[in-house]
C-alpha cells in the first residue's frame, strides 16, 4: 500500500438503521436492511507526552492524503518527524502539522533520529525495493518499524527486514490496514462463526488501470513485480485473514498485453486459485489494466457474503445473503490508518507482538512467489503447511473500539 493505491475514497455512509428480512432477490441498495451494534464510547485519546512518536519516511500521495492526516485523529500515536528527499516539502509538510523545521529530514540525515527519545517508531511508506534499506537502518538505531505492504518487493529483502528487526529487538509491523477496520472484522466473523454454514468458495477481485508507463509501481527494481504485488496482494491477504488457516496449493497464470509499453517489466494480470484447508477453494484476479474494481464474496452452504467495495478506504460495504434475506451490516467508519497506527503504538507500549508482524508480511510474499513460479511453470506449486489458526499473526487489535456502531 505504498502511494496512491487505491482510488480516492468515495463520501461514506457512516450510520445504519435496524434491520428486517426482505426478499432474496431485494435490491442491495441503500434501502436494504441493515444490521448494527449499540455504540461503544470511543477510548479517550492519551496525552501527548505519553503518545508514541513517529517518522514518516516518504512523502508521496498516500503520505500527504491519508497517513499525516491519521495522526491528527490518533489517540497513541503522533506525528514527530518526517523523512524525505524534497527538503522543501519536509518543512512544509512538517509546518503544517505543528512540527519545526528541525523535525523535516532527509534520507542522508535518517541516522540522525538516533538522538530523537521522542520518535520510538517510524512509518516507510517508499516503493517496495526499498523498505529493506530503510527498515535495516531503522532498526539498527533502535526505532521500532511500520512498514507499508507489501513487506518488499521479494522473499529474500521480506526475510531480512524479519531478522533485522527480531536481532535488534524492536517491532516489526506490516501496514495491512483491511486487518484492523470493522467492516472486515465483521466479516472475518460471520465467515468462521457460521454464518454462512461451511465456507466452500471464495472469489476477490482487485483491478485498476495503471495509466502512467513512467510509474515506479510499473518498474521492476523498484516494485518488485507488477498488479500481483501491489493490489493482488490484498485478496490473499484478506482472505488468508478471514479463513484464519493458510492455503496448501496455488495454481495460477499471467498476461500482460503485447506491445503495451506499461508492461515490459512487470505483469498486467493475474489470475491465481488457492486451496486452503478443509477443502475451501479460493479463485482471485487482479491487473493494472482493467477498470476499477474490488470485490470479495465468500459462498457458504447456508448463505454468501459479499463486501463490495473491499478494499477501498472508505465507503466499504457489506452483505450478507440468505435464500430468506439479504442484510446489510453497517458500522460507523473510523479511519482505516489512524486505527493500524494505534494498534502499533499500543503494542509498543505494552510490549506485545502487533497482530500483522513481519511474518505476516513475510507469508504473504512467500505466497506470491509460489504464484510467480506456477505461472512460469504452468502447474500448481505445494506450499508449506502451517496448521493452527492465526499461526503467523499476534494480539488481535482492540475490538471494543473497533466494533463501535
Amino acid at each position: 500500500m505504498t502511494p496512491a493505491d487505491p482510488t480516492r475514497p468515495h463520501p461514506a455512509d457512516q450510520t445504519g438503521t435496524e434491520s428486517h428480512p426482505t426478499a432474496p432477490n431485494a435490491p442491495a441498495g441503500p434501502d436494504a436492511p441493515t444490521s448494527t451494534e449499540p455504540p461503544v464510547p470511543p477510548s479517550l485519546p492519551q496525552p501527548q507526552t505519553r503518545q508514541v512518536g513517529y517518522a514518516v519516511l516518504g512523502l508521496g500521495e498516500l503520505t500527504l492524503d491519508e497517513l499525516l492526516p491519521a495522526y491528527a485523529t490518533a489517540g497513541r500515536s503522533r506525528l514527530a518527524a518526517v523523512v524525505s528527499d524534497d527538503r522543501d516539502k519536509a518543512v512544509q509538510s512538517a509546518l503544517a502539522y505543528g512540527l519545526s523545521e528541525a523535525d523535516a529530514y532527509s534520507y542522508d540525515t535518517f541516522e540522525d533520529l538516533a538522538g530523537r527519545d521522542d520518535v520510538q517508531a517510524v512509518y516507510i511508506v517508499l516503493p517496495n525495493a526499498l523498505h529493506r534499506e530503510y527498515a535495516e537502518r531503522a532498526a539498527r538505531i533502535g526505532k521500532h518499524v511500520l512498514c507499508e505492504k507489501p513487506l518488499a518487493g521479494n522473499v529474500e529483502d521480506a526475510e531480512a527486514i524479519v531478522r533485522a528487526c527480531r536481532d535488534a529487538g524492536v517491532r516489526l509491523m506490516t501496514a495491512y490496514r483491511c486487518q484492523y477496520t470493522p467492516l472486515h472484522w465483521r466479516a472475518r466473523d460471520l465467515a468462521q462463526g457460521g454464518a454462512l454454514g461451511t465456507v466452500k468458495l471464495i472469489h476477490s477481485v482487485n483491478v485498476q488501470v495503471e495509466p502512467d508507463e513512467g510509474q515506479w509501481r510499473l518498474r521492476r527494481d523498484l516494485a518488485g513485480g507488477g498488479s500481483l504485488l501491489d493490489v493482488g496482494l490484498y485478496c490473499i491477504n484478506t482472505v488468508r485473514f478471514l479463513l484464519g488457516t493458510e492455503p496448501l496449493e496455488v495454481t495460477a497464470r499471467t498476461h500482460s498485453t503485447p506491445g503495451d509499453p506499461r508492461f515490459t517489466e512487470v505483469e498486467e494480470s493475474v489470475s491465481f486459485q488457492l486451496e486452503f484447508p478443509g477443502g475451501v477453494l479460493v479463485s482471485c484476479s487482479c491487473s493494472y489494466g482493467a477498470s476499477h474494481a474490488r470485490t470479495l464474496d465468500v459462498y457458504g452452504a447456508q448463505g454468501r457474503l459479499s463486501l463490495d467495495p473491499a478494499f477501498d478506504y472508505t465507503s466499504l460495504r457489506l452483505r450478507v445473503h440468505t435464500p430468506d434475506t439479504v442484510t446489510e451490516h453497517r458500522l460507523r467508519e473510523t479511519d482505516q490508518f489512524t486505527l493500524e497506527i494505534d494498534h502499533f503504538s499500543a503494542c509498543i507500549q505494552a510490549g506485545r507482538d502487533p497482530f500483522t508482524p513481519g511474518e505476516e508480511g513475510l507469508q504473504d510474499e512467500r505466497i506470491m512467489a509460489a504464484i510467480y513460479r506456477s505461472a512460469r511453470e504452468r502447474q500448481p506449486v505445494r506450499l508449506d503447511e502451517h496448521p493452527g489458526r492465526d499461526v503467523f499473526r499476534g494480539e488481535p487489535p482492540e475490538r471494543p473500539r473497533m466494533e463501535r456502531a
